[in-house]
């Protein structure tokens, strides 16, 4: 079993920043891309950021600029530093991770609130 667990999730106010990290732990030998995904209430989950195992990345147009993704291979954890908030990232973020063979695995999802 692979868990993944989120923390970060908050309120923040429009123009604030947040930062998420997931850790992922169990029996996963290799992790290749890791990455973030969000639901919107109403809306269909969307993929957020992700970073592959060479160190390449991967964002929706409109996170570009203001989010970074970033990894730490050896511990096995992914973060996203969001800046510049806007209401319309308020949304549940999940983690994702695939592994060598392409297993893929959910977090339970962190809320971001952003709201004045």
């Amino acid at each position: 079993q692979v868990q993944l667990v989120e923390s970060g999730g908050g309120l923040v106010q429009p123009g604030g920043s947040l930062r998420l990290s997931c850790a992922a732990s169990g029996s996963i030998f290799y992790i290749n891309i890791m990455g973030w995904y969000r639901q919107a209430p109403g809306k269909q989950r969307e993929l957020v950021a992700q970073i592959f195992s060479a160190g390449s990345t991967n964002y929706v147009d409109s996170v570009k600029g203001r989010f970074t993704i970033s990894r730490d291979t050896a511990k096995n954890t992914v973060s996203l530093q969001m800046n510049s908030l806007k209401p319309e990232d308020t949304a549940v973020y999940y983690c994702n991770v695939y592994g060598l063979y392409g297993e893929e695995y959910w977090g339970k999802g962190t809320l971001v609130t952003v709201s004045s």
